[in-house]
C-alpha cells in the first residue's frame, strides 16, 4: 500500500497522521508539499488538520487552490480514496469534493476536547474497522466545525448513506447536548457519492495509541490498510 499526506503551510497534524499510518502500514507514507504539481500512483491520500494558510479568508479556502489540490481532485475523481481530517475536511468542501460548508462553531469558541461519535456506515474502507452504530471516542479541535448544507443536500446525504459519523452521547444518543458545534443533524463526517472521499472534523489520529489515552482512532487506519493493501 502506498499512501501520502499532503502538507500545507500551517498544517499541524501531518506528523500525527504520518505516525498513525506508519504504525498500521509498517512503513511511512509520503509527505507531499502543497506546491507540488504531480502525485505518484497512490492507494490513499490524506489531507490533514491544522490551519492551512493561517485560515485566512475562510478555513481551507486558500489551500483548496494549491497546485497539489488540482492533482488530489483529479485522483479522487478517478476513485483514489481521499481522507480529510478537520482542516482537511474544510479543504475538501472548499475544493468541491464534498458538499456543504464548515462554519464558525455555534458558540463562537474554539473547542478542544474528547467527544463521542456514532459510526453511521461501516461499509467503506475508511470505516471497515468499526461496526455500524458503534460509539467511539476521539478528540475535536476546531473553531469552524459547524457543518451546514441546505435541506435538500442533507436529505440526499441521508438517503444515499453518505453520513459517516454523528456526534452523540456515551450511549449513542443523538441530541443537542451531544452536538459540540451546532452541526446540522449532528453530522461529524460525510462521504461523497462514490464513498471514496471522507471528510470528518474529529481527529482519529490523536487517539490511536495507548500512550495518547485511547485507541478508538486506530481501527480507521488499520481498516484502511486492510482494505487497500
Amino acid at each position: 500500500m502506498k499512501a501520502a499526506v499532503i502538507v500545507f503551510p500551517g498544517s499541524n497534524c501531518d506528523r500525527d497522521v504520518k505516525v498513525s499510518l506508519e504504525n498500521s502500514m509498517g512503513k511511512p507514507p509520503l509527505m507531499i508539499w502543497h506546491g507540488d504539481h504531480e502525485l505518484p500512483d497512490l492507494d490513499l491520500i490524506v489531507v490533514p488538520g491544522g490551519f492551512s494558510y493561517g485560515d485566512y479568508l475562510r478555513s481551507g479556502s486558500m489551500a483548496a487552490h494549491s497546485p497539489v489540490m488540482r492533482e488530489v481532485i483529479r485522483e479522487a475523481n478517478k476513485g483514489v480514496p481521499v481522507l480529510g481530517i478537520c482542516n482537511g475536511f474544510q479543504i475538501l468542501t472548499e475544493a468541491g469534493l464534498l458538499p456543504g460548508v464548515l462554519m464558525r462553531n455555534a458558540d463562537i469558541k474554539f473547542i478542544c476536547r474528547d467527544i463521542y461519535l456514532r459510526v453511521e456506515a461501516a461499509d467503506t474502507p475508511f470505516t471497515s474497522g468499526y461496526e455500524k452504530d458503534q460509539v467511539i471516542q476521539v478528540p475535536i479541535a476546531h473553531h469552524d466545525g459547524n457543518y451546514f448544507a441546505d435541506e435538500g443536500t442533507l436529505d440526499a446525504l441521508e438517503g444515499n448513506g453518505q453520513v459517516a459519523f454523528r456526534y452523540c452521547d456515551e450511549e449513542g444518543g443523538i441530541n443537542g447536548t451531544s452536538n459540540p458545534n451546532g452541526s446540522q443533524r449532528n453530522i461529524a463526517g460525510i462521504f461523497n457519492e462514490r464513498k471514496n472521499v471522507l471528510g470528518m472534523m474529529p481527529h482519529p489520529e490523536r487517539l490511536a495509541e495507548p500512550l495518547l489515552g485511547g485507541t478508538d482512532g486506530k481501527p480507521m487506519f488499520d481498516g484502511l490498510v486492510a482494505a487497500l493493501s
